[in-house]
């Protein structure tokens, strides 16, 4: 690393006078300023420039992920660069807090001089749901239709080609989908895995038919419901099935890229899969977390302006309460759990299994 030459000066080498002279309040155009409007500007300003830190993270994660192969040391860094994008969400959502620090009624003092600006027009919030997975294909109905509407052309041009490209949630399908799953000589995992699923079910309906609490109503009830786990073992087997299920939203993963996850969330403690189970780990916590702005957005939202529509044309709260839930990337590592067996129930993998998934350097 060389010597710099030139001394840096604190101010000049964060451009601070640029950066605090950013705040033009589109009150002051109207009459008097409105004191709370300085403190929005800024809480969304800081919210772009975390926008932007993800971004670059992401950016880095993705360009790994796009080469035919990933390696430990890269996967290492990916994990680390994930728990930073995780810890700056939590930053983002305590943010919210500072703004609800703010009333109603001073929001609404300068809330009318934003029209028709909002949230929408965040290329960065966008760049971020693509870039993570978020396509159009996978929008609520406003969303599909709205979701470009309010963009000037060469923004909604170059979230298009965004949109052409492999996302991390493709990316990490097509690697999941790389992974053996564990197929060697005599021994078939998921032979076994079925058989103990089907004992597990056997075991879970005889305690809810000798559950003497039970009234017939609940007892139907279920065993209705057990059912239904069953058919979404059933699936896991099955392609046809399993392609039935991802048409109706169900899945979104891959058969294939479904059960290698699966495998490693159930065998996690094996060298070889430690880090790919950390990798998981940090797509399901970024997209909890994700979520949970949402839903704190949305409260904060109702709690400013009610029922009120947003300045973008939606209707607000309502608006934000069902993107909470819908808008979720890779909800298929939450559901997960549905096929987990306890370690005690899991078939026990040969000694040469467990060599090749971890370090051992002889037979022994």
């Amino acid at each position: 690393m060389k010597k710099n030459i030139e001394p840096c000066y604190y101010g000049d080498y964060l451009q601070l006078d640029k950066l605090l002279s950013a705040q033009k309040l589109q009150s002051a155009k109207y009459g008097q300023a409105a004191h709370e409007e300085t403190l929005f500007i800024i809480v969304h300003q800081v919210y772009e420039l975390w926008f932007k830190q993800i971004l670059h993270e992401l950016s880095s994660i993705i360009d790994v992920f796009s080469e035919q192969e990933v390696r430990d040391q890269q996967l290492t860094t990916v994990v680390h660069r994930l728990k930073r994008v995780i810890s700056i969400q939590e930053l983002l959502n305590d943010q919210i807090s500072v703004m609800e620090t703010m009333s109603p009624q001073e929001f609404l003092s300068f809330r009318d001089y934003l029209v028709p600006a909002s949230g929408f027009q965040s290329i960065q919030f966008k760049m971020l749901e693509i870039s993570l997975g978020l396509k159009r294909e996978f929008r609520i109905d406003f969303d599909k239709q709205s979701f470009y509407n309010r963009l000037e052309d060469s923004d909604r041009a170059f979230l298009e080609r965004l949109e052409s490209k492999d996302s991390l949630f493709e990316l990490t399908q097509k690697w999941l989908e790389r992974l053996p799953l564990l197929e060697f000589d005599d021994f078939r995992f998921w032979q076994l895995y079925r058989q103990a699923t089907d004992k597990m079910l056997a075991s879970d309906e005889e305690i809810i038919r000798n559950n003497p609490t039970l009234s017939d109503k609940e007892l139907r009830q279920e065993l209705k419901e057990l059912q239904s786990t069953r058919d979404t073992f059933e699936a896991l087997w099955d392609e046809n099935e399993y392609a039935k299920w991802q048409l109706q939203g169900q899945f979104r993963l891959s058969q294939k890229a479904l059960l290698a996850a699966l495998f490693i969330n159930q065998y996690n403690e094996e060298p070889l899969f430690n880090l790919p189970y950390q990798f998981i780990t940090c797509l399901t916590e970024v997209d909890e977390k994700l979520t949970i702005w949402r839903y704190r957005h949305a409260m904060m939202v109702q709690r400013m302006l009610g029922g009120k529509i947003g300045t973008g044309g939606s209707s607000g709260h309502e608006y934000l309460k069902r993107t909470t839930e819908s808008n979720r990337i890779f909800k298929d590592f939450f559901n997960m759990a549905t096929f987990l067996l306890p370690k005690a129930a899991l078939p026990e993998l040969p000694t040469k299994v467990r060599q090749k998934l971890g370090f051992a350097l002889s037979d022994i």
